[in-house]
């Protein structure tokens, strides 16, 4: 968009005229503003989508990478274990239990930490208030 030049100020315009031009350049800044808008969630959207592709892919193939690192060590635990095939996948299966269950404890204890909430929120707008009231009154 480019900015157009600032018309010469009659000074014979009258009031009439000068509340029509105010009253057209409020009308396009507001279309601007939402052509904007509209650009700029555009954008996001696109962004965001491309981002998703590639999450998705990069779950994808880390599911496949797990699978084939379970694989290996059942195989390689197995082999260990004398031919014992079952043993590896036991031992694998613990160890991928006990990983699971401490990555659940992680996550749940990060969620339950606590975050900015909406009475936080009102407690700061409140104090906000009566410090403005405060200086108003001086």
């Amino acid at each position: 968009m480019t900015a157009r030049p600032n018309p010469v100020i009659d000074p014979e315009t009258g009031i009439p005229d000068l509340i029509r031009r105010l009253t057209d350049d409020s009308k396009r800044l507001v279309s601007d503003e939402v052509r904007l808008a509209k650009l700029e969630a555009k954008d996001s959207l696109h962004r965001a989508a491309r981002g998703g592709i590639w999450m998705a892919l990069a779950l994808g193939v880390t599911i496949v990478m797990l699978v084939a690192l379970t694989v290996f060590l059942v195989t390689l635990i197995g082999r260990l274990a004398n031919g014992h095939m079952w043993l590896g996948a036991l031992i694998t299966g613990v160890l991928e239990l006990a990983l699971g269950a401490w990555l659940l404890k992680r996550g749940l204890s990060t969620y339950a930490e606590p975050s900015y909430t909406l009475a936080e929120t009102r407690g700061a707008l409140t104090d906000t208030a009566h410090w403005a009231n405060g200086v108003r009154e001086r």
